[in-house]
């Protein structure tokens, strides 16, 4: 069989796989967007890529060659393009979890409407070369038609069981933590009278993670596709959620009477805070400052958490059987509507509001960090990684002035970082997934979804360990395995 590295290779986002077995069946682990920016030479890493398949369509292969494809998570840097690969002319399955159907659907039809804003935005202009742009936008932008098609043709598939996808290849979906619903994805290939097994691990959660399940121990393979995200470094908070986010309240909302503003990713960050919230208020008697939640897709993924109690760590259940809500709390409000979000300036009491995207880029956060940048009483709380060029980390480096819209603002207002919430494990919680691997049986290890720094440093951290083959591939390379 043969690997192909077509995502996230020698960067982060963008992970998507190619497996090819000997009766030419092809499968597709992963199809996300490349979130990453373009370097001077047009290529999406900071690293030499190997050359692609040469293809004129969206996609480096033919979409209507793919016979199915398997889903780790819902993130969009691993389901993004899902879409486009059915308006490419793929009319195959996808697979995964039921809860990562669910957060899917949800993710990718707030990218097809932010899609048609971005095309009907055009509209007022009558310059020939905008309409030009408009036309190859409609082209390439997927829109809400080509998010149902791909979510019609989803079938979950249950943790822990194997799946026959024809007669000499299984696949088996184990939990990965990270993101309700995440799996590490292990296929089982029979090949000439010969096995040969791989797993992808998707990304990879951390263990005592808020709301979410450890992610599993996966059985011997022969090939790991590891993510590497924290490859070189170890996570900086020790507290535990609770601890952390309650000295944060309490210096920021009640010590000092200000208010605190905590960017977020809408789905399974948002959904940790406001759980950890929900147990420092009921637990802890904490007072009762005055919460809000702006936005609707955290409103829509919150719900789909609920739905699936039964998917949750043991101690959520147990809370949830207590109090029979996970997210509802005294004082605590969603923002549905763009005109409520900016009521909140005008709230005069202490209090916190979360709101997207967790990078300070995009999303009602903007208009919260601007109304709130310039004062001395406010915190903005940064509580996961910031790509760089992004609001978010020009805040954590100290920038003094920022502009958000084209206006620019003082810094004046105090940024702070924890990283309890961070749903990536750790270097050492890598080393704990490749430990149940032993180093004479693994054949090789391929580090993808990373900074090369990052995989750099787990590569050499790996063999220090005594795993002899690990290998850093390009984007478009591929392996004879």
């Amino acid at each position: 069989m043969k690997l192909s590295f077509l995502g996230a290779a020698r960067q982060v986002t963008g992970s998507m796989y190619l497996l090819e077995l000997e009766d030419d069946y092809r499968i597709l682990i992963d199809c996300g967007s490349d979130m990453e920016r373009p370097n001077s030479n047009g290529q999406s890493g900071l690293h030499e890529a190997a050359p692609t398949i040469p293809h004129r369509g969206f996609f480096p292969f033919e979409a209507s060659s793919i016979n199915v494809v398997l889903l780790t998570h819902a993130h969009v840097d691993h389901s993004g393009n899902l879409p486009n690969l059915y308006r490419e002319g793929y009319e195959g399955q996808i697979l995964c979890t039921e809860p990562t159907l669910a957060l899917t659907n949800v993710l990718l039809k707030d990218a097809a409407s932010l899609n048609q804003k971005r095309i009907n935005d055009l509209n007022v202009s009558k310059k020939q070369k905008v309409k030009e742009r408009q036309v190859q936008m409609q082209k390439t932008l997927y829109l809400d038609k080509q998010v149902r098609e791909a979510m019609e043709n989803v079938v979950p598939i249950a943790f822990n069981r194997k799946f026959r996808l024809t007669s000499n290849v299984d696949v088996t979906f184990i939990p990965a933590g990270h993101l309700l619903g995440a799996a590490h994805i292990v296929i089982n290939v029979f090949e000439n009278g010969e096995r040969k097994s791989i797993c992808f691990s998707g990304d990879i959660g951390r263990k005592n993670y808020p709301l979410l399940v450890d992610p599993a121990p996966v059985p011997a393979v022969d090939y790991l596709v590891c993510e590497s995200t924290y490859g070189n470094r170890l996570h900086e908070n020790h507290m535990s959620p609770e601890d952390a986010l309650a000295d944060v309240i309490q210096r920021t909302c009640i010590d000092i009477p200000g208010r605190l503003i905590i960017p977020s990713f809408s789905v399974g960050r948002t959904q940790a805070l406001l759980y950890t919230l929900n147990r420092l208020y009921t637990e802890r008697n904490f007072p009762p400052i005055r919460v809000f939640s702006d936005s609707p897709m955290a409103f829509e993924s919150s719900k789909i958490y609920t739905q699936h109690i039964r998917m949750l760590n043991g101690e959520a259940k147990e809370f949830y059987e207590e109090n029979e809500v996970l997210f509802d709390f005294q004082n605590f409000q969603f923002l549905e509507s763009s005109k409520a979000s900016k009521a909140v300036s005008d709230y005069a009491e202490p209090c916190i509001i979360i709101s997207s995207s967790g990078m300070v880029q995009g999303g009602r956060v903007e208009h919260h960090v601007a109304q709130n940048i310039s004062n001395p009483y406010s915190t903005i709380l940064i509580i996961g990684y910031c790509a760089e060029g992004t609001l978010g980390w020009r805040l954590l480096n100290g920038q003094q002035t920022l502009s958000i819209k084209g206006k620019d603002h003082q810094v004046l207002a105090n940024i702070e970082k924890i990283d309890v919430f961070s749903g990536h494990g750790d270097r050492n919680d890598l080393m704990s997934f490749v430990g149940k691997q032993s180093p004479e049986t693994l054949k090789n290890i391929f580090l993808v979804h990373g900074e090369y720094e990052s995989m750099e440093s787990f590569k050499a951290t790996l063999s220090e360990a005594g795993y002899p083959q690990v290998t850093i591939p390009k984007k478009g390379e591929s392996f004879d395995l």
